[in-house]
């Protein structure tokens, strides 16, 4: 390990690597750990940890070639500050070498085989932890059969690798450590390792926690904590024994502190001692930990100094032909997908359609529940009313929808997962999923029990939390790629606590890594006057972010809608996996016009743009197009004025990226005659859909139609708290896009 953290600072000076030297001993801990694990029976050891030392633990415990890595550093080397891609859109741009994952195979064909996964973290620290949890969960999970799946805990071991200032700084741990004991999100207990440098960047442990030990926020958890010197590398590994053992027998968490220090600066380029002088003084002439093991090895008469000498020698001179073997083999960094579309990626295949009396089946049995249980009374009549809805009139409304969509994944053999605050009986009271009897308090989850279904479901109401609870989803996801994976925020704007997750894993991870997930976010979204933290999604940060077929963002306006979007991506998961972004509705859940006929779910798919039924029949006489998206589009609709305005069609943008081009170009054919397309939206003009359509549709409209569009004010809120104000600005919107003027001033 010394070897090789020299050898790339002396061939590499500058670059940045974030050394392991001084906490060396980590690596054959994790060694050691992976041993136990073998042992054990243990099929996969999952690792997470920041960027210090990653490229040692990449090289000696997932075995990268040193060749592979002396080659990235070759790349940075020649290609300092150029970006390791054309740019031709093929969703690919890489990372930094110490920001990546690996996978590797121990014993490979061997009668016992051990998969070690490191996954791929940004450089935000600790946000990796829920998503090794959430990757855990999802290897120790067995889901090809009906009702809930069947988790063995021993079948894979989460090891968790902290800093010393990021453990008590950073939120997202405590957060992930108080899910240890959740029925939604146990693993069986973790691994933590503390690499403990005595020092964060340049802050001292006075200025960085309020603790007398960085470990001690554990023992609010009730965190066994071991305490160990790096440089004492048989006592490192004595202490990992301990908690290897402790884990198998009690699967709980538990941490070793393991207290060293950081030989060089917080990266190659720093001079530590600008702030640390007086402690960079000790670390320079203090001797390694292969010099002090050595010398102790040589005391006892194990080893010479010449076979000391001659291990680090062979060490380098490994290296050596390692680097020249990266030079010689060094090319232009070239592009392995060869399609990534730029966002342009519009569905051609759909799923099969689902016959009318399997939904009429479906329907049944999951308003049936075991003789002797009884829901609450105001509930179960709520739920009849579900039996009534598959007549010609329709009522579908969303909830039915999306228990009936689940049904039919079920039956596709899809599992399903679906967690939230409150998700079980939905914020909105929309959902019902999980049934409570009134008088023992047992549950009853109808899902579960379908005489159909060939997969399991699971849904979690989640802990107050946002980022450990969306980066657990995110790592199920990637590592059950099988899976339909949902996640549902309360209000769709409490997802911005989660934005390191969204940014840096859910929007960017194929890019970055080519990490494949279909994680599916559900945010509820819609102006109704509740004021500025329940009434925006921030649709336009997901719009911001789209880029790449990166991700798909959807509005739905209809439950016939959303029942398609959802088998759609259960249908992509395999040949176009993708995260999928939702604008869900609030008062529309319910909404008459936005509800579906048995008609719709059994005939029709889901389509990118929906026209105006009401200007089909008058087409001629069509002089502006509104266009607009989600529960907008129902106001309009649904105003009492709609019906006097001949001369505007309303079309709705339901899949807002990919941005569907071929669906607007034939909505917008429809209409001969129009000279005018004005985007309508209730968001102010800064936010919302506008400056993602505005260029898309500009190129698309050409010098053919006027671009205008009708939005509230430029704000810093999203919202007014005041329901008057917003009121007479929904009806400012409603007007001008059903009259001439497309103006909105300031009231």
């Amino acid at each position: 390990m010394e070897a090789f953290e020299r050898f790339l600072h002396q061939t590499y000076p500058g670059q940045k690597r974030f050394s392991l030297e001084g906490t060396d001993v980590l690596v054959p801990m994790l060694d050691e750990i992976i041993q136990g694990a073998i042992e054990s029976g243990t099929g996969e050891v999952i690792i997470g940890m920041a960027h210090r030392g990653r490229l040692n633990v990449l090289a000696h415990v997932l075995e990268k070639p040193y060749v592979t890595i002396l080659s990235e550093f070759g790349h940075m080397k020649h290609e300092e500050g150029i970006p390791l891609t054309d740019s031709f859109g093929f969703g690919y741009t890489g990372d930094v070498k110490y920001h990546l994952g690996a996978e590797h195979i121990l014993g490979e064909r061997a009668t016992a085989e051990l998969k070690i996964t490191l996954s791929p973290n940004p450089s935000h620290l600790e946000f990796v932890n829920p998503v090794v949890e959430g990757m855990t969960r999802a290897s120790q999970e067995s889901r090809a059969h009906a009702g809930t799946p069947e988790q063995e805990v021993d079948r894979t071991l989460p090891i968790l690798i902290h800093g010393d200032a990021a453990f008590p700084g950073e939120g997202v741990v405590s957060e992930t450590l108080n899910l240890w004991n959740l029925h939604g999100y146990t693993v069986g207990g973790t691994i933590h390792i503390i690499v403990n440098n005595q020092l964060g960047f340049t802050t001292e442990p006075q200025d960085y926690r309020s603790t007398l030990f960085a470990s001690d926020m554990a023992k609010g958890f009730e965190i066994p904590i071991i305490h160990v010197n790096a440089d004492d590398p048989e006592a490192a590994l004595m202490a990992v024994r301990m908690a290897h053992a402790y884990r198998d027998q009690f699967n709980k968490d538990i941490l070793i502190d393991l207290v060293g220090y950081r030989r060089w600066g917080h990266n190659e380029g720093d001079e530590p001692g600008f702030t640390q002088p007086q402690m960079y003084e000790i670390i320079r002439s203090h001797p390694t930990v292969r010099e002090i093991y050595a010398h102790r090895l040589q005391e006892k008469g194990i080893v010479s100094q010449e076979e000391v000498d001659a291990i680090q020698e062979q060490a380098f001179a490994v290296l050596e032909e390692a680097r020249r073997e990266a030079d010689a083999s060094l090319q232009p960094f070239e592009q392995e997908e060869v399609n990534g579309l730029n966002g342009h990626y519009e569905e051609s295949e759909q799923p099969p359609a689902v016959p009318t009396q399997t939904l009429m089946d479906f329907n049944s049995e999951l308003l049936a529940w075991p003789e002797g249980f009884s829901p609450n009374t105001k509930l179960a009549r709520l739920l009849q009313r579900r039996a009534t809805t598959l007549g010609p009139e329709g009522g579908i409304d969303w909830g039915q929808a999306e228990a009936l969509a689940f049904a039919s994944i079920l039956a596709d053999g899809v599992p399903i997962r679906l967690s939230g605050q409150d998700s079980e009986r939905g914020t909105f009271s929309h959902r019902h999923a999980v049934l409570h009897n009134q008088h023992s308090g047992e549950v009853y989850i109808p899902l579960q029990h379908l005489s159909q279904a060939k997969a399991t479901f699971s849904i979690f109401n989640s802990p107050l939390t946002e980022s450990a609870v969306l980066g657990f989803e995110y790592g199920y996801s990637v590592h059950a790629p099988d899976t339909l994976v949902l996640w549902e925020a309360q209000y769709g704007d409490f997802a911005n606590v989660a934005q390191v997750i969204i940014d840096q894993f859910i929007a960017s991870a194929r890019a970055k890594w080519k990490q494949l997930s279909s994680l599916v976010l559900l945010l509820p979204h819609g102006y109704e006057g509740q004021g500025p933290e329940h009434s925006s999604a921030r649709l336009e940060r997901y719009l911001e972010l789209a880029a790449q077929d990166n991700w798909r963002v959807a509005n739905c306006t209809t439950a016939a809608q959303y029942f398609h979007l959802l088998r759609q991506q259960a249908f992509n998961l395999e040949t176009h996996p993708r995260p999928l972004v939702v604008m869900t509705p609030k008062s529309l859940l319910r909404h008459p016009l936005a509800a579906a006929s048995l008609k719709e779910l059994a005939e029709e798919t889901f389509q990118p743009v929906l026209d105006d039924p009401l200007a089909l029949a008058h087409t001629n006489a069509v002089r502006r197009v509104v266009l607009c998206t989600g529960k907008i589009a129902i106001d309009l609709l649904s105003h009492a004025s709609r019906t006097q305005a001949d001369d505007v069609a309303i079309a709705r943008i339901e899949m807002l990226h990919p941005f569907p081009v071929e669906a607007l170009k034939k909505t917008l054919a429809n209409y001969p005659n129009a000279s005018e397309v004005v985007w309508v939206q209730e968001e102010p003009l800064n936010m919302g859909a506008w400056s993602y359509m505005s260029p898309q549709l500009s190129a698309l409209l050409g010098s053919r139609f006027e671009l205008n569009v009708i939005a509230r004010p430029v704000r810093s809120s999203p919202a007014t708290g005041f329901s008057d104000l917003f009121q007479f600005e929904q009806e400012r919107i409603i007007e001008g896009a059903l009259s001439a003027s497309v103006t909105l001033r300031n009231p």
